[in-house]
């Protein structure tokens, strides 16, 4: 309901679980997940949402959760590096820039073009 923000939903429930790859779709509550990745006990994690780059809309970057800063913001109830805390795995941040995230449910074409093209690339990942 927030326009370019599903832009990660759209890439997760695009990405065909195969081999080792796993998807889990968490929305906005992944601190309600902790037990359930644990079990699952992957060699990385990465997260996959929208983030302001102050880019142009469609601007993909993937980087350590290490980079990010030690605050919360949005709907993310504690801070995505606090949250690391509770994973033994590496975590990576797969983040979108979005060109509008106010209330609709249409996604910005250069959004959804990069969300098509990730979806891709990830997809031919073995």
């Amino acid at each position: 309901m927030k326009s370019d923000d599903a832009v990660g939903i759209i890439i997760c429930e695009n990405i065909i679980p195969e081999g080792r790859r796993r998807v889990l779709i968490v929305e906005s509550g992944i601190e309600k997940y902790v037990g359930k990745i644990n079990l699952l006990a992957p060699d990385i994690l990465v997260l996959v949402d929208c983030t302001d780059f102050d880019q142009a809309p469609g601007y993909f970057k993937l980087f350590s959760i290490t980079d990010t800063l030690d605050n919360t913001i949005h709907t993310h109830t504690i801070s995505l590096l606090r949250l690391s805390e509770f994973f033994a795995m590496p975590i990576f941040v797969l983040g979108i820039q979005p060109e509008f995230v106010g209330f609709g449910e249409t996604i910005s074409p250069q959004v959804l073009d990069t969300a098509n093209r990730l979806i891709h690339m990830i997809n031919e990942i073995a």
